[in-house]
């Protein structure tokens, strides 16, 4: 997306090297391919949040592939191979942008999904089962995919309106705030629900309850790792955005936009930390890639 503007400030452009953004964008690409894989290929995995959890890769997946798309675009116009102003080339820079716009949406939809999806595993254990079926489940990535596709084609189409960047930066902090609340009640309930768990007499299924909460909670705290993350990654390039709008003109503002070919590193880095995250913190997919990759089984020994 084409957010960059003249630089009228004394600070000079940053420039990332070509190179970094194509190692990035390969290796992400095959750390989201290795989860998807894994997830597929292992039955255990074939439940609501592992589905949600694919779902998030295959978001990172196509931004991983669209970046690395724009920036091969970048290299063929810089050496004389493809015209910048072309009709097709606008084009093609339009598919790039609504791709990695679907991307965010589908990334902040995946983790509204999982955030309630952990919400039922610990506080409506017992019908778990009848409320996220895997037929709902389906129907609600199907949902997800099909409304980030249509709004990000919206978005892009009519993105040069200051009214619809706002709404861009504004559904980005709305959402925030949302998931936010929603681990914070999380959080307090959880901790509610262990007093209660505490003060049960031993014998009467104390056990149980406490390995089910203690997995439970485990997941919620994975999650927000993942969501911190994403904030972190994504929050550079959204407050360029709202510099854009608020201060076009202005030079401290403009000196922070001359940085915006970090804050797109930045922005491809949430689909290589992810699957690091997904392998230190999720013990059923960390095993999956040792009986995948058993070269690897050395390291997480």
């Amino acid at each position: 997306m084409n957010a960059t503007t003249v630089n009228r400030s004394d600070c000079p452009e940053v420039n990332v090297p070509i190179h970094v953004f194509f190692t990035i964008g390969f290796v992400s690409l095959l750390e989201n391919l290795l989860v998807i894989g894994a997830i597929s290929w292992n039955r255990n995995l074939h439940s609501p949040m592992y589905c949600f959890i694919g779902s998030l890769a295959a978001f990172n997946t196509v931004a991983s592939v669209t970046k690395t798309w724009e920036n091969l675009m970048i290299t063929f116009a810089e050496v004389g191979h493809l015209r910048k102003v072309g009709f097709s080339e606008r084009k093609a820079d339009d598919v790039v942008d609504s791709l990695l716009c679907m991307s965010f949406l589908g990334s902040i939809f995946s983790f509204l999904a999982i955030a309630v999806d952990r919400y039922i595993t610990i506080f409506h254990a017992l019908r778990y089962h009848n409320i996220m079926t895997m037929q709902r489940t389906g129907a609600i990535l199907g949902l997800i995919w099909t409304t980030c596709g249509v709004s990000a084609m919206l978005m892009v189409r009519f993105f040069d309106s200051n009214l619809i960047m706002s709404c861009f930066v504004v559904f980005f902090i709305i959402s925030l705030a949302i998931i936010y609340i929603l681990y914070v009640y999380m959080f307090i309930l959880a901790r509610v629900h262990a007093r209660k768990i505490a003060a049960l007499p031993n014998g009467s299924g104390k056990h149980q309850h406490q390995r089910r909460w203690g997995h439970g909670m485990r997941g919620i705290l994975t999650l927000t790792i993942l969501f911190g993350a994403f904030m972190v990654c994504w929050a550079p390039f959204f407050l360029h955005l709202i510099f854009l709008m608020a201060c076009p003109m202005n030079p401290y503002c403009e000196c922070y936009r001359s940085m915006f070919q970090l804050h797109l590193v930045l922005l491809m880095s949430h689909a290589l930390i992810d699957p690091v995250i997904y392998a230190f913190r999720i013990p059923e997919l960390r095993h999956t890639f040792r009986r995948m990759l058993p070269c690897l089984n050395w390291r997480w020994r």
